[in-house]
């Protein structure tokens, strides 16, 4: 049987951690929003996975509309851009303005009518794979697809 000061004792300490729990956490944390975002936008697959993505998904009307959420799905990211404007303006990786040789697996992007711009993945061969072409996930073997190329950003570090 336990005693009454061993379990006062013990409520007490459970009292103090709960009280010191806010604050551990907040000394645990990174120092800046950088930091975390440095974390968070680490890439899981390589470029031909993210290639392979696109191929596997081929034909699919699910991501019309989407062509952000598809790239990341095809990275298998967790950082998540509002549009492919955000994700082309933001500070996650470099840009490559107008360069129409992207490496395999890197972000191409356009700046399209609608304001929200478009991005697909290139195939390292001058094309690329996205969605929105011809109403589905497809390939495309030249960048002149869509109007208004911007360029690119690489994949596996941004």
């Amino acid at each position: 049987m336990i005693s009454r000061s061993r379990l006062r004792a013990s409520v007490s300490g459970a009292l103090l951690a709960l009280a010191l729990s806010p604050a551990l956490a907040q000394a645990a944390a990174p120092a800046t929003s950088d930091a975390v975002a440095q974390v968070r936008t680490v890439a899981v697959r390589t470029a031909d996975e993210a290639v392979r993505w696109f191929e596997q998904h081929r034909g699919s009307s699910a991501y019309e509309n989407l062509c952000e959420r598809a790239v990341r799905l095809a990275w298998d990211r967790s950082t998540h851009h509002t549009d492919a404007l955000d994700h082309w303006n933001s500070s996650d990786g470099t840009r490559h303005s107008g360069d129409t040789q992207p490496p395999r697996g890197a972000f191409v992007f356009w700046n399209t009518t609608g304001g929200h711009g478009h991005v697909g993945i290139a195939d390292g061969e001058g094309g690329y794979w996205a969605t929105n072409v011809r109403g589905a996930i497809g390939h495309f073997t030249s960048l002149s697809f869509f109007s208004n190329y911007l360029g690119w950003k690489a994949g596996d570090n941004n």
